[in-house]
C-alpha cells in the first residue's frame, strides 16, 4: 500500500460369516447403492451438458431413493439456480446448508437465491455465516445488513458494457500509481527511483518520485516508450512526490510532496509528523521549474491529491484539516491571481463521510470521480462518481466491478466521448506486478446478434417451434425463444462474451454449440441449427451404446443415450418397440450370442426402470455376430474401430 493512501494523509461393522439373512441384506444394500450411484452419474452427465431439467429429474430420483448427499442437494439447487428458479433453488440449498458445512460458493448461491426472492432476513443470517468462513471474500467485506440488495449489484459487472482492463507494461515491482495524461504523455508516481537504498519506513520501499512516459496509439492499442523521471531535478526531492494535475495550457503543474525544506530536509510538526503539501511548477523551456508552495498548505495537517476543474478556475484537493467530516475530506478553492486562493470549502456530506475520501478527478463533462472507504463498497477504497459539481444534492455512485475489487482501487483518470469511456486507475488487487499498479480501461456499450435457422439435419427442412435457450458462461439460462414458422430465431447478446445455444424439439436429439462474441459492435453472428431426428423410417436412431468388453451392464454414457429412447416413448404413449443387440466376431459364436442377449435384456431393463411399461417392448433379442456389417469375420484382422462398427443396438418401431 502506497504512502499517500494511508495514515500520512489521515493514519468409519462387523457381520457373522454364515448369517444368510445378513448376507442377503448386504447384497441388497450393495445393489441399492450401486443403482443410486449410477443414477447420480447419469444426472451429472446431463448437468455438464446443460440438461438441467433432465438432471433435476434424475437427482430427485436419487434423492427419493435415499441419496441425501451434499452433492445431490447442491446440484438440485444448482439446476434451479441456473434456470433462474430462485424459490426452488433456495429450497434445495436450504436442505444442504442445514445438513452439511457446504462450500462457500454454494453458500453464496444460497444467499443470492434468498435475496432474489426477497428473504433478506434469512440472507443476512447466512451472509454472516459466510463472513465467518470467508471473511476476506470481497463480496461480503464491510457487509452491512441494511444494504444487502444494493451490495449485490456492486459485484455484478454491467454486461451491457464491454469493459477491457489491462495492467500497463510500464508497471514495476514497486509501487506505481496515479495517472494524468497531457500531450501524449502519462505522468505517474513510482517508488522505482534511482536511489533504492533510501527507503520509507511504512512499506520498506524507496520514496516516490514523479515519472513521465510518452505513448502512441497503434492498431487501437497504446504503445509506451521508456519511463523517465519527470523533466526537472527541482520537482523530485529525496522524499515523496506524487499525484499530478496539469493546466489546460500545459504550463502549470500541481503535485503533492512531503513537507521539505529548501535544503531538502523534512519538516516536522511538534508531534514529529511530516505532513503533505501541494506545490506548483511552471513549464519553462521544456522543464518544470519555479516550484512554489500553495498558500492553502499548513504545517499541522496534510494537503494533497490536487485536481483541476475543466475550466481550471477551481482546485480540488484532499486534507485531514480540522473541521472536516471524516479522516480525510475533499475540498475546493477558487484559483485567484498571484498564487492566491479562496478559503478552502469542504464539499460536504454528499461527497465526504466519516471515512477516507481521496484522489479526486474532474472529467471534462464535470463529473467528479474519487475514492472512498466510507460508503457501500467492495472493500477498502472504491472508486465513485458523482454529479455533485452540477447538482449539489447528487448522490455518489459506486463504479462497481471490475473497476473496483476487494482491494484498494483509486486514482481514476478518464476521458469520454459519446460512445466510449477510456482512462486509467490504480489498484493493489492480486495479479499485479508490484505493490500498486496502474491499469488502463476501455468501456463502451456493445451488442451483437446471434441468429439463424433451425433445420432438419437430413432433409434441411426448416423447423418451427424449436425451443432455443441462450446460456451464459456460468451455465445459467438467460434467454429462451422458439423458432418461428420459417425456423428463424435470434438473440441480442453482449460483446466479448461466451454463450451456449441449446436447442430442443420432440423427436430430435438435443443440440448445443458454444459461440464466442468479439468486440465488433452490432455484428451479426450467423448460426444455423441442424437437429438430428431420432425417428427415421421404422427406427429410433441414437448414438452407439457402448458396453465394456465382455460385459453387459449399462454404462453411464449408454444411459445418457438411452434417455432419448425414454423420451420418445414418453412422448408417444402408444408406441411399441423391439430391441436388437449385435456383437463383433471376437470370441466364440455361441458366447457372443449369449452376450448380445444379455446386453439386449440390460437395455430393455433400463428403459423399463425409467417408468416405461414392459408391454411396450415387444422383444429384446441378441444376434451375436450373425449379422456383421463389414469384413471383420472370424480370423480376419481388423482394427478396434472396425470391430466397433459391429457392436451395435437397434430400436425398431413395431407399432
Amino acid at each position: 500500500m502506497s504512502y499517500l493512501k494511508v495514515n500520512e494523509l489521515n493514519h468409519l461393522g462387523s457381520f457373522k460369516k454364515n448369517n444368510m439373512k445378513t448376507n442377503f441384506l448386504i447384497i441388497l444394500l450393495v445393489f441399492t447403492i450401486g443403482t443410486v450411484s449410477a443414477q447420480k452419474k447419469l444426472a451429472d452427465k446431463f448437468f455438464s451438458n446443460y440438461g438441467y431439467v433432465k438432471a433435476t429429474e434424475l437427482y430427485k430420483k436419487a434423492f427419493d431413493d435415499g441419496d441425501e448427499s451434499e452433492h445431490v442437494l447442491t446440484r438440485l439447487g444448482d439446476c434451479y439456480y441456473n434456470n433462474s428458479n430462485s424459490e426452488k433453488a433456495a429450497y434445495w440449498y436450504s436442505k444442504a446448508v442445514n445438513k452439511f458445512d457446504i462450500d462457500t460458493e454454494h453458500l453464496y448461491r444460497y444467499i443470492q437465491s434468498l435475496k432474489s426472492i426477497g428473504n433478506y432476513t434469512e440472507a443476512d443470517v447466512w451472509t454472516k455465516k459466510f463472513i465467518e468462513n470467508q471473511n476476506n471474500d470481497s463480496r461480503v467485506r464491510d457487509y452491512d445488513s441494511d444494504n444487502l440488495s444494493e451490495y449485490k449489484d456492486l459485484n455484478a459487472v454491467n454486461e451491457s458494457l464491454s469493459i477491457s482492463i489491462e495492467n500497463l507494461p510500464i508497471n514495476s515491482e514497486f509501487s506505481d500509481f496515479g495517472s494524468f495524461i497531457y500531450d501524449n504523455r502519462l505522468y505517474f508516481a513510482s517508488s522505482r527511483g534511482l536511489d533504492k537504498t533510501k527507503k520509507y519506513g511504512w512499506n520498506k520501499e524507496p520514496f516516490l518520485d514523479l515519472f513521465q512516459v510518452s505513448f502512441e496509439e497503434k492498431d487501437s492499442k497504446l504503445e509506451f516508450g521508456i519511463s523517465n523521471l519527470i523533466s526537472a531535478s527541482e520537482i523530485n526531492s529525496d522524499y515523496h512526490e506524487a499525484t499530478v494535475a496539469i493546466s489546460n495550457d500545459g504550463k502549470t503543474m500541481y503535485f503533492t510532496r512531503d513537507n521539505v525544506t529548501r535544503k531538502n530536509k523534512l519538516n516536522f510538526d511538534k508531534k514529529g509528523t511530516t505532513h503533505l503539501k501541494i506545490y506548483k511548477a511552471t513549464l519553462i523551456d521544456g522543464n518544470w521549474e519555479n516550484i512554489k508552495e500553495l498558500s492553502i498548505n499548513d504545517e499541522v495537517y496534510s494537503t494533497g491529491h490536487p485536481a483541476l476543474s475543466p475550466d481550471n478556475k477551481k482546485l480540488f484537493f484532499v486534507s485531514d484539516r480540522k473541521g472536516g467530516i471524516g479522516q480525510t475530506d475533499i475540498y475546493e478553492v477558487d484559483i485567484l491571481e498571484n498564487n492566491k486562493f479562496s478559503t478552502p470549502k469542504n464539499l460536504g456530506s454528499k461527497v465526504n463521510t466519516e471515512g477516507r475520501e481521496m484522489f479526486p478527478f474532474i472529467s471534462k463533462d464535470s463529473i467528479l470521480y474519487f475514492s472512498s472507504d466510507g460508503r457501500l463498497n467492495l472493500g477498502l477504497l472504491d472508486i465513485f462518481k458523482s454529479d455533485f459539481i452540477k447538482d449539489s444534492i447528487a448522490e455518489p455512485e459506486n463504479l462497481g466491478a471490475p473497476f473496483n475489487s476487494g482491494y484498494d482501487d483509486f486514482a481514476f483518470f478518464g476521458m469520454s466521448d459519446k460512445e466510449n469511456l477510456t482512462g486509467y486507475f490504480s489498484s493493489n488487487r492480486p495479479g499485479g506486478k508490484g505493490n500498486d499498479d496502474i491499469y488502463s480501461f476501455n468501456a463502451f456499450e456493445c451488442s451483437q446478434m446471434i441468429t439463424g435457422i433451425a433445420m432438419d439435419s437430413i432433409s434441411n427442412l426448416v423447423l418451427a417451434d424449436v425451443s432455443i435457450k441462450l446460456i451464459n458462461k456460468a451455465g445459467k439460462v438467460i434467454n429462451q425463444v422458439k423458432s418461428n414458422e420459417n425456423g428463424e430465431y435470434y438473440f441480442e447478446v453482449n460483446c466479448n462474451q461466451q454463450y451456449t445455444v441449446l436447442a430442443e424439439k420432440p423427436d430430435y436429439k438435443k443440440y448445443h454449440k458454444d459461440i464466442l462474441t468479439n468486440l465488433e459492435k452490432e455484428k451479426v453472428n450467423d448460426h444455423n441449427i441442424y437437429l438430428q431426428s431420432l425417428i427415421i423410417g421404422n427406427q429410433i436412431l441414437i448414438n452407439p451404446i457402448f458396453f465394456d468388453y465382455d460385459k453387459w451392464n449399462i454404462r453411464t454414457d449408454a444411459e445418457y443415450e438411452l434417455e432419448n429412447v425414454v423420451d420418445i416413448l414418453r412422448l408417444k404413449p402408444d408406441m411399441v418397440i423391439k430391441i436388437e443387440s449385435h456383437t463383433d466376431s471376437r470370441g466364440k459364436d455361441s458366447y457372443n450370442l449369449k452376450l448380445s442377449n444379455r446386453r439386449a435384456k440390460s437395455t430393455r431393463d433400463y428403459i423399463i426402470s425409467r417408468g416405461i411399461n414392459a408391454e411396450r417392448i415387444e422383444s429384446s433379442i441378441g444376434f451375436g455376430e450373425s449379422q456383421l456389417l463389414n469384413k471383420c469375420t472370424n480370423g480376419v484382422k481388423c482394427t478396434p474401430e472396425e470391430h466397433q462398427i459391429n457392436r451395435r443396438s437397434y430400436f425398431y418401431i413395431v407399432k
